[in-house]
């Protein structure tokens, strides 16, 4: 049984996603993996470069990411075609690495699970959800993005409140306490080991 687990940016989705990793469930982030497919010697990669040239490479010969958000943030054209590029391959290695997964049921971490119809590879659709404020604001203390850039990001993804219409199950991650959370998050682990005993 796979869990989806999504949510807008700032919202808790890694601190969630840990806390299920210590009640041992296994975890595959689409972001890490995303991160993966583009690595030294992958096939994704080798088709940056050749489409793109060599500038594209940081000094060490791992893909300069800045550079490359720069060359695709003003050209759709070029924005398409990565985008062509890496999403089979980043859907591809998501599930390899789903079905070598070994615990009761597994969470699929994906920030744009719902903008990929990613939905209906998922059993559940779990959300983390805060508000639009908490998210600027947890975003700018993580990592120090101008607001214009969070309020852009937040634009291009969903809206809250279609995100928790199809949302299954709901992580409030309003509340300062990690405790709360937690204590919601044991009590979703409790509902799908019995929904995986009986899928």
């Amino acid at each position: 049984m796979i869990i989806g687990l999504t949510g807008g940016i700032g919202s808790g989705k890694t601190t969630v996603a840990n806390m299920f990793v210590k009640l041992g469930i296994d975890i595959v982030d689409a972001d890490v993996v995303a991160r993966q497919v583009v690595e030294p010697g992958t096939k994704g990669l080798a088709e940056i470069v050749d489409h793109f040239g060599e500038s594209i490479l940081a000094d060490d010969g791992t893909l300069d990411r800045a550079q490359l958000r720069s060359k695709v943030f003003s050209d759709e054209t070029a924005k398409a075609w990565l985008n062509q590029l890496l999403h089979p391959l980043i859907r591809e290695e998501i599930f390899a690495q789903l079905a070598r997964a070994k615990s009761r049921y597994k969470i699929l971490v994906a920030p744009l699970l719902i903008e990929n119809g990613l939905t209906e590879q998922v059993a559940r659709i779990l959300v983390i959800d805060v508000t639009k404020d908490q998210q600027i604001e947890r975003t700018l203390k993580r990592d120090g993005s101008s607001p214009d850039i969070i309020n852009n990001i937040i634009a291009a993804q969903v809206s809250r409140e279609e995100r928790l219409s199809k949302a299954d199950d709901i992580i409030n991650n309003t509340s300062p306490s990690l405790l709360e959370v937690e204590q919601q998050v044991k009590a979703l682990h409790q509902q799908y080991l019995l929904m995986a005993t009986k899928a």
